[in-house]
């Protein structure tokens, strides 16, 4: 097939000129296996090249002869522009086979990218169109395939032939910055030109048709600060000595316009965040030339005074201010360091001041970069000064001690009152105020001193001994009169003065033993001597026997002149059982001022030795006991005994102390009650109820209980006795019944007697109980009442005329 060049008219002169356009100077090609269906002038003018194409085929197919045909100018590709908006289809071009006589045997397939669906072809005359606008960034060619085939067999008449449609590119996209926006930083003070950031946009417009892709970079904000090269975007500075500490950040806005910037161009902009970075290119600078501070003669040395900031506007270590002292009549009482948060110079006490010495003091700071930038260095210098001026304040300060500390000295057992030492205070301020004195009791517990308030004199309370306490430290307190009571405080040590006042003793108080065996003249022992006092420069102690000794057959003494003395042995022949300890009296001589003499025992124990002096027992107890039985042992026995004969005897006792009841009762104990009433009313409150059971038991009475603390065999059978009968008489009852038991040894160990009040014998009365009374259902007569003298007349009256009431109302019924 090939694209047929008579007949089309203007649109196939068209067609022809844009693919000459287009593809001017396509190599002519040969292609393995099928032939092209592009167009082919050559055959088309010498149609013999067709029969004798087949017949090299047909050859070739029967004796393997292959031999390949040459073949014309052809056309692989059309073009068609993108974004087009007509209102018809646009023709892409014109497909049409050699064998094509024109009469419509041929039908002309179109397929591949978008065959069908962007691009048709016309069956019968192999037109094809675009039937959609094409976009050439979403597709830049499409690739497409061509066939010729029979109408009616759709055999085909020649092999299918590729072909490709390009878009062509037109100016429809902006250049575009896909990075933005852009954030850049660049020194302060940089040179002209220094680079600071390269933007780039990029163009979706083919780069290679035109100029749609071609861009050009302006600067729109940002001037005249910075600038930006036309061609590569880079952003460069453009004016010199650009301060940070006078403006730290710029917005920039840089346009892409494509078209080589030609009117009619697309464009896009961006924008550029600079900031300038600091450099160290400001000295530190002190706002003030001159500080004034002031400080207390009462502050401590450490306390801060004041404090001070050379300022730095640059940033980081480029701001970083370091101080120092360099100058001043202060350098020696004041010190200065550096507050790490602040950054601050702190100006600190270093030693006491005194207002009454020095009122002020001057100093002088230095402030300066540790950090300095060589590329500014001429710039300096980084430093700067400033000068302090510190008064001092005057405080009411506590009084001072002529001395740091006092040392005296009192001998011991001196009287109280004694004098040890005077202690001096002042008052440094101005006022000179006087001041008083006093030991703080803590210091002085047992008040073994006292001070003088007024003067400073320090005197004894009592006796001291040097061998209890040798050394008293305590302390004066001294306080300014009419200030702020501030106390100041001295260290005060006393020695106490040794006076020779304490015996000697001896060094040791071990008893000496010695054998039985020992032979006269042999030493026993070697004695020395201690004493509580202080040795005074040649003193020493001298020994002899008491005089009460000095004279006996079995030791003797002699004194060694070297603080010791020994002892000897007169006889021998000493036996423990004849007597095993000796006590031989000494008397030691101490040779001090005044001299002091004691007498010490010797304790000299007589001990059983073998034949080389071997000490075997100091004890009598082996002979005296029996083998192998200690007197330890003995009293551990007599304890354990003397504890088992206690427990006895208290389970003993505890057991008798058991109470039990003494006699049996053998049924109900039954009890009598007799009430009195002292007054003529009566009532429940007014009665008093006494238990006689134990004085009248009809039991008891008829026979005898047993007793259970008396053996059988010595009960005694109960006597008979009266029995308080109605008629008895109280007093003779109670009386018999107390004879009766006081006599009675079977009687129980206990007496149960109540006292009842009665008027007793001679009353004109006689007894007002009822027990007496005999109950009948007659009337009794109480005529008697009527003897019984003025004290019964009311109840004479009341009780005696009862006849004569019921006499009346006889009468009257009579009547």
């Amino acid at each position: 097939m090939a694209m047929k060049r008579h007949g089309l008219g203007p649109l196939r002169a068209f067609l022809v000129l844009v693919g000459i356009s287009a593809l001017c100077g396509v190599a002519l090609g040969t292609r393995r296996g099928s032939e092209s269906l592009d167009q082919r002038v050559h055959r088309h003018r010498h149609p013999g090249h067709l029969s004798l194409h087949r017949h090299r085929q047909r050859t070739g197919k029967e004796g393997q002869v292959l031999h390949r045909s040459k073949r014309g100018w052809v056309w692989n590709q059309f073009f068609v522009i993108e974004e087009y908006t007509g209102p018809d289809p646009v023709l892409v071009g014109r497909l049409h086979s050699d064998v094509d006589s024109g009469v419509g045997n041929i039908k002309y397939i179109l397929s591949g990218e978008g065959a069908g669906t962007i691009f048709v072809i016309d069956d019968k005359t192999g037109n094809i169109h675009a039937t959609k606008t094409l976009d050439r960034e979403e597709q830049a060619q499409y690739t497409l395939t061509a066939q010729a085939v029979d109408r009616d067999t759709n055999k085909p008449l020649e092999p299918p032939s590729e072909f490709i449609v390009k878009v062509q590119d037109i100016n429809d996209n902006p250049p575009e910055f896909l990075h933005g926006p852009y954030y850049a930083r660049v020194p302060e003070m940089s040179n002209v030109g220094t680079s600071v950031v390269q933007v780039t946009a990029t163009d979706a417009d083919d780069p290679t048709y035109g100029n749609s892709a071609r861009l050009v970079y302006s600067i729109l904000q940002g001037q005249p600060y910075f600038s930006v090269e036309s061609q590569t975007g880079i952003i460069r500075t453009a004016l010199p000595n650009m301060d940070r500490e006078a403006r730290q950040e710029y917005d920039v806005v840089i346009q892409a316009k494509d078209m080589g910037g030609h009117m009619g161009g697309l464009s896009g902009t961006t924008q550029v965040k600079i900031t300038l970075t600091d450099v160290n290119d400001n000295p530190p600078k002190f706002p003030q030339s001159v500080y004034s501070m002031s400080v207390s003669e009462d502050k401590v040395p450490g306390e801060e005074v004041g404090r001070l900031k050379a300022k730095d506007p640059d940033l980081g270590d480029n701001g970083m201010v370091s101080y120092r002292l360099i100058d001043g009549d202060g350098l020696s009482m004041f010190e200065l360091s550096t507050d790490s948060e602040t950054r601050e110079a702190v100006i600190k006490l270093k030693k006491h001041v005194d207002f009454e010495t020095k009122r002020s003091y001057t100093l002088k700071v230095e402030g300066s970069n540790p950090y300095i930038d060589p590329q500014y260095i001429a710039w300096g210098p980084y430093k700067d000064e400033a000068t302090i001026k510190i008064s001092v304040e005057d405080a009411d300060e506590p009084p001072v001690f002529v001395a740091a500390s006092y040392t005296f000295e009192v001998e011991e057992n001196a009287p109280e009152g004694t004098a040890v030492g005077r202690v001096h205070a002042k008052d440094t301020d101005v006022a000179n105020n006087p001041v008083r004195y006093m030991i703080p009791l803590y210091t002085d517990i047992e008040q073994f001193f006292r001070v003088n308030p007024e003067d400073g004199m320090i005197t004894t309370t009592r006796p001291l001994d040097r061998e209890a306490q040798n050394w008293h430290n305590i302390s004066v307190s001294a306080t300014e009169i009419g200030g702020h009571h501030q106390d100041t405080k001295v260290r005060v040590d006393i020695r106490v003065k040794d006076v020779n006042d304490n015996p000697p003793e001896f060094a040791t108080n071990n008893e000496v033993l010695m054998c039985e065996t020992v032979m006269p003249g042999r030493v026993i022992e070697t004695v020395s001597a201690v004493d509580k006092d202080e040795m005074a420069h040649r003193q020493h102690f001298t020994f002899s026997l008491a005089p009460e000794v000095a004279h006996n057959h079995n030791f003797s003494l002699k004194d060694n002149r070297d603080s010791t003395a020994s002892v000897y042995v007169l006889r021998k022949g000493f036996s423990r059982l004849t007597q095993d300890v000796y006590f031989l009296p000494i008397k030691i001589n101490d040779n001090g001022v005044p001299a002091m003499t004691s007498t010490n025992t010797l304790t000299i124990r007589v001990c059983s030795c073998d034949s080389r002096d071997t000490i075997l027992s100091c004890n009598v107890e082996p002979y005296v006991l029996p083998p192998g039985l200690s007197t330890g042992a003995l009293i551990a026995i007599l304890a354990c005994i003397v504890i088992l004969l206690a427990i006895v005897v208290l389970f003993v006792a505890l057991r008798r102390q058991k109470k039990e009841p003494l006699i049996v009762f053998e049924e109900e104990d039954i009890r009598e009650n007799i009430i009195t009433y002292d007054d003529e009313g009566g009532g429940e409150e007014d009665t008093e109820a006494f238990d006689i059971a134990t004085l009248q038991n009809p039991d008891g009475a008829n026979g005898f209980l047993p007793r259970k603390d008396i053996k059988p065999e010595l009960q005694f059978s109960i006597r008979p006795g009266p029995a308080a009968a109605n008629s008895v008489d109280v007093d003779d009852f109670i009386k018999t019944r107390i004879a009766e038991a006081d006599g009675d040894p079977t009687a129980p160990p206990y007496d149960s007697i109540q006292i009842y009040g009665y008027e007793g014998r001679g009353s004109l009365a006689g007894s007002l109980s009822s027990l007496e009374s005999v109950t009948t259902e007659s009337d009794l007569d109480y005529d008697y009442l009527q003897s019984w003298g003025p004290r019964f007349k009311k109840l004479a009256d009341l009780y005696g005329t009862k006849d004569c009431f019921m006499n009346d109302g006889d009468d009257e019924d009579d009547s």
